[in-house]
């Protein structure tokens, strides 16, 4: 392996991301970009390799002990790290939609509001009430012993959500909640709350609007 110096400049990935942009550098280029120098009988690509080793390993517990156990890699340059993870994290967490009441799920799930079958759909939030994700769970005539809590709430779980919305649409148009609406809602409100993820609405879309089983006051 060459080492920096031995580089043709432009394949140096400094020089590199001012000739081809950010998306042409590998993993540990882009993480020798973020360090600038390495250490003594080290240089910058290979402590970046390291660095990047280490958080494709587990990088969910990436902690200032963890980096500072990489020989050569002192207390600033660790600190840098995780202070542009956490600024990135931050930044991705503002652009992402909030979804903070029915309407916002209805324009979120538009598209399904005319649809001729029934979907069941739930929607993953984290705890500022930002989306998560957007999943189908269920295409046909819903009924409590159709709509499994396991396959409600496992992608939530693996979201590591902090709420979780249901909704469905209604064909016929009507905008109220029936029987089976109700006994779903109330089954699956039980199941959130053994494994404390917060149920925080049932909408029914409709081509003539929504309704929320939260706003009725029915959950």
């Amino acid at each position: 392996m060459k080492k920096l110096r031995d580089l043709h400049r432009l394949d140096k990935p400094r020089e590199k991301l001012v000739a081809r942009g950010t998306q042409a550098l590998k993993n540990d280029e882009l993480m020798a970009v973020l360090l600038g120098s390495g250490v003594r009988g080290k240089d910058v690509r290979k402590l970046a390799r390291e660095i990047v080793t280490l958080m494709e390993s587990d990088f969910e517990h990436l902690t200032l002990e963890r980096l500072l156990a990489i020989h050569g890699l002192g207390t600033a340059k660790a600190s840098q790290i995780l202070a542009a993870i956490e600024f990135s994290r931050r930044y991705l967490i503002r652009t992402r939609r909030r979804i903070t009441d029915a309407r916002h799920v209805y324009e979120e799930l538009q598209d399904y509001a005319t649809r001729s079958q029934e979907y069941f759909l739930s929607l993953t939030l984290d705890g500022a009430s930002h989306l998560i994700e957007t999943r189908v769970v269920f295409i046909g005539t819903l009924n409590q012993s159709l709509v499994h809590p396991r396959e409600v709430f496992a992608d939530a779980i693996a979201d590591r959500a902090a709420g979780i919305i249901i909704a469905h649409n209604h064909p016929s148009g009507t905008l109220e909640a029936s029987h089976a609406d109700l006994q779903i809602t109330r089954r699956l409100t039980e199941v959130a709350k053994l494994i404390g993820i917060d149920l925080l609405d049932h909408v029914i879309l409709s081509k003539e609007g929504y309704y929320s089983l939260s706003d009725e006051g029915l959950m």
